[in-house]
């Protein structure tokens, strides 16, 4: 079975001095079910850039938790982690598929810029575009917005919702997708997200 590496946020448990890295299991449990090993990564660049070095894996999945640094986070070592991961995949035209913060990480990389979004926490919304009539969920403080959205940059905008708020974009050469909903909370997992990540890592 191919691996697919995911990332995982930064939990900060001041009573123990400790930086933790978590994922929901539901983000294993997704990847498994569209046909591929999970591997969790760390949020040790050092660590990280041997596993991508010495492991064989058919892509990445940037997943959810916590804000860049840029927008207020607090975790700089996962925006490095992140970082590093990008660019090997670009380099190496490794596919990524990037959900919610992983999104933002992309956009981020390539210079488009992030906003604060009102009314785009704990909800649902329909899109439209290259991926039309799916009502998705949605949990995110920050976006791209369809106005400030550079159409001759790399990315493409294949999805957006009704108040103009960039949905899904995927890059115009390099197999990088990224949605601003959370597949893997979806009970059950979509069928249309699972086809998604099967042709992007196949």
């Amino acid at each position: 079975m191919k691996k697919v590496l995911f990332t995982q946020r930064v939990e900060i448990v001041a009573s123990y001095g400790e930086r933790r890295d978590c994922a929901d299991q539901n983000i294993a449990r997704f990847i498994s079910e569209c046909g591929y090993l999970p591997v969790p990564v760390p949020n040790v660049p050092m660590i990280v850039q041997d596993m991508v070095d010495n492991m064989d894996f058919a892509g990445i999945v940037f997943s959810g938790g916590n804000n860049l640094v840029s927008l207020g986070g607090d975790a700089p070592e996962r925006d490095e982690t992140e970082k590093l991961l990008l660019e090997t995949a670009i380099s190496n035209s490794i596919p990524v598929y990037g959900f919610c913060r992983g999104m933002q990480v992309i956009l981020d990389y390539y210079k488009y810029p992030l906003t604060k979004i009102e009314g785009h926490v704990a909800t649902r919304h329909l899109i439209s575009g290259v991926i039309t009539d799916r009502i998705v969920n949605s949990y995110h403080n920050y976006g791209c917005v369809q106005k400030d959205f550079m159409c001759k940059g790399p990315l493409d905008m294949i999805a957006a919702t009704e108040d103009g708020v960039v949905e899904a974009i995927r890059h115009k050469e390099l197999p990088i997708l990224g949605t601003m909903w959370h597949p893997e909370r979806n009970d059950p997992f979509e069928g249309d997200d699972i086809k998604t990540v099967k042709e992007l890592f196949c």
